[in-house]
């Protein structure tokens, strides 16, 4: 059966239709909650958070964007919902300090590790690099570079205009590469 007939379906209050959804969603919602708050708990709550909030409100969902789009900016909102719950200053937000952008955090990237066992390493490294961002940048950099949505999906999903996800993805990106290669320089 087809998403739209699902929806519709859904719609009238089918419990078999909304356990179809919530089955085709669950594990990437889960998947993306997790990225964004680093904690099995608070990704699985977010995750119902999300799936409560379209059964109150999928009747006014108009179909014009996708269902995908449309539960990822719910999850978003119970991402950010949640980060403000979190102590404030234990985030770091990339700022237009040039020092981000230099050469001298470009890493020289034909040294890196190629056993499986320092691919994870810098896994890990990576990982934490990316809990040290902000929510606000998490969030772009995992729609787009992890979950691999297009620019302007990653936008309608945010509510951002295409060039505040464009230079928030950047500040994260030049953030991360420069976190890990002081990582690589210790």
């Amino acid at each position: 059966m087809s998403e739209e007939n699902l929806i519709a379906r859904a719609k009238t209050g089918d419990k078999e239709a909304l356990r179809e959804l919530v089955k085709k969603y669950e594990k990437t919602l889960y998947s993306f909650a997790f990225k964004i708050c680093r904690n099995r708990d608070k990704a699985e709550n977010i995750m119902q958070e999300t799936f409560l909030s379209m059964l109150k409100s999928l009747k006014g969902f108009d179909g014009n964007s996708k269902l995908s789009t449309w539960l990822y900016r719910i999850s978003v909102n119970h991402c950010l919902m949640e980060a403000r719950k979190q102590k404030k200053g234990i985030f770091v937000e990339p700022g237009d300090d040039d020092e981000l952008f230099s050469d001298k955090y470009a890493a020289d990237w034909s040294n890196i590790p190629h056993k499986s066992v320092e691919n994870q390493e810098l896994k890990d490294i990576l990982d934490r690099s990316i809990a040290k961002l902000a929510p606000e940048y998490r969030i772009v950099f995992t729609l787009r570079d992890v979950q691999q949505l297009s620019t302007e999906e990653t936008a309608g999903i945010t509510g951002l205009s295409v060039p505040a996800v464009k230079s928030r993805l950047h500040r994260a990106r030049a953030f991360l590469r420069n976190e890990i290669s002081k990582e690589f320089q210790k």
